[in-house]
Parts: structure tokens; C-alpha cells; sequence
């Protein structure tokens, strides 16, 4: 059974559906929306009476294409110990000949530590990609994110001065991208919703809620 928190959230959902629906944000799927809702948000995130417009999160391809310069470095540092470790060093100035470096651990040791470490990071991206969640309402934008310690960057509607698509080599590879928002206060980038599945369309959806909701609270 599941709890207050959850029913609540899904009310709200359901009375933003014939209003999303006509403000040119897309089609939007009622059932998927309160599903995801009740699923990824906290039960006190929202404000009474907020709506809920859309919530979504990074491709799955975020677990992999975030750790990629990790895990490069990760296979960098195994092959260099590996062939350290094997390395076979020309001592014959010394009268010595040939010499082989004294082993510490087998070679196949090293790889499977390469592959560990390997392992774990993709483990912690996975925790990164499970924590993050990106929500529009008819009130703000949210982002939640964080394992151990979650940070939660919430702006007002009104308060947002521009959205910004960017679109990075990998991510085009994969047909992901990345929406940045810029606040009145600062007029920089000081949030990011990353590798979007279907980054065109959410920000269609950002930049119509703006337009719709944004005036309505410029005293928030």
C-alpha cells in the first residue's frame, strides 16, 4: 500500500494533465508521468498545489559516457603496470646482459585489479545516475542529484533568464544533450539536466512552461 506522500503526488499530476496537454509542451502520457513522480520524488520536494509537468532523467548511457575519462586513465595505469612488470631491461654495460625487473604480483593479477577498480567505477556512476532527477513544474525547475551527500537546485519560473543546449561529441554520437540554466541573479550556467535522451523536446517543454507559467510568478 503505499503511502499519503505518493497518493498526493499523483493527485497533483492528474490535475496538471488537461493543462500540460494544451500548453504545447508535448504529449504528455498522464499515467507514466504519475507513475515516475510517485516513484523518483521525495514526498515533501513539491509545494502544495504545484504541478507537476514533467519528470525525467539522464540516458542510461550517462553510466558509461560520464566515467569514460576514469575508466581511460584506469586502462592506461594497468597496461603500464603490466608491461613494467614484464619489462626486460638491458644491463649489458654492467657486463649483465639482458635482465628481467624482479616481479612483484603476476601480470594476470594486475589486469584483474584493472578490471576491479574498473568495475567500481562503473558501480559508482551507476549510484551517480540513480540519484539524478530532473523535474518541470508550473512553478520552477528542479534537479536532484547526489549519493552520498544530495544537492537540490530548484529555480522559479520567472526567475529563469535562459535555457542552453549543448551538445558534446559523445553525446551527439548517442543522440544525448544537455539543457544549462542561466538565473536572473547571475546570468550564468548554475545547472545542468545532462545527456538527455530527447534533449530538443524537454527544452520545448522548459521554454513553453516559461512562457506559460513564468509570469504568473514573478513573485516567487
Amino acid at each position: 500500500m503505499r503511502g499519503g506522500g505518493e497518493r498526493e503526488c499523483e493527485a497533483r499530476v492528474e490535475r496538471v494533465s488537461a493543462e500540460a496537454a494544451g500548453a504545447g509542451a508535448g504529449e504528455i502520457d498522464r499515467e507514466a508521468v504519475a507513475a515516475r513522480a510517485a516513484t523518483l520524488l521525495p514526498a515533501d520536494l513539491l509545494d502544495g498545489g504545484e504541478l507537476v509537468l514533467m519528470v525525467v532523467k539522464p540516458s542510461p548511457w550517462y553510466i558509461v559516457l560520464a566515467a569514460l575519462r576514469p575508466l581511460a586513465w584506469i586502462a592506461v595505469v594497468t597496461v603500464g603496470l603490466v608491461t613494467l612488470n614484464n619489462a626486460v631491461v638491458d644491463l649489458g654495460w654492467l657486463g649483465l646482459g639482458e635482465r628481467r625487473l624482479p616481479r612483484v604480483v603476476d601480470s594476470r593479477d594486475l589486469i584483474l585489479l584493472g578490471f576491479g577498480v574498473g568495475g567500481a567505477r562503473l558501480f559508482w556512476q551507476l549510484l551517480e545516475w540513480l540519484s539524478r532527477v530532473y523535474v518541470l513544474t508550473d512553478r520552477r525547475v528542479i534537479r536532484v542529484k547526489g549519493v552520498l551527500t544530495v544537492q537540490v537546485f530548484q529555480c522559479t519560473l520567472a526567475k529563469l533568464q535562459q535555457t542552453d543546449l549543448v551538445f558534446t561529441v559523445r553525446e551527439r554520437l548517442f543522440g544525448l544533450g544537455t539543457i544549462g540554466f542561466s538565473t536572473a541573479g547571475t546570468g550564468l550556467r548554475e545547472a545542468f539536466w545532462v545527456m538527455l535522451a530527447k534533449p530538443l523536446e524537454v527544452h520545448k517543454a522548459v521554454v513553453e512552461a516559461m512562457r506559460r507559467y513564468g509570469g504568473r510568478n514573478e513573485g516567487g
